[in-house]
């Protein structure tokens, strides 16, 4: 599924231009730690900041020189990550986004657009303001 979603994958750009379909980099929390989702990252000339699980510490740690160097990992960059997770936390007060009563996929989709929008919504118009200037 992660090809698959990469694939979907499509980055703004700032100024004119249609999105570009590679971004700089993937942050992801440790259960996409695999080689096969670093390989594919690799291939596509994407940097994955992922940390390490422990586990897959120990197993290299182990394995002596054999194991390897231990995958690059930039911590200042992977505390962006917190914005999504808020985010997440944030659409499922909503008991339909998160407990999934749609079992279409474009109903489930419809349902977090509109979830996404109330959301917005709420937010104090100064924000929005000062976001636009």
């Amino acid at each position: 599924m992660f090809d698959e979603v990469m694939d979907g994958v499509k980055v703004p750009r700032t100024g004119a231009g249609r999105p570009r379909r590679r971004p700089d980099a993937v942050i992801a929390d440790k259960a996409y730690s695999s080689r096969a989702i670093r390989q594919s990252l690799r291939r596509r000339g994407i940097r994955a900041v992922i940390p390490e699980r422990a586990d897959q510490k120990a197993n290299r740690v182990r394995r002596g020189q054999a194991g390897g160097r231990p995958p690059a990992f930039d911590r200042k960059l992977y505390k962006a990550r917190n914005v999504v997770e808020r985010c997440f936390n944030r659409l499922k007060q909503f008991r339909a986004i998160a407990t999934r009563f749609d079992k279409l996929a474009t109903r489930y989709k419809a349902g977090l657009h509109l979830a996404a929008l109330i959301l917005w919504l709420r937010e104090p118009a100064q924000d929005r303001l000062s976001d636009s200037a």
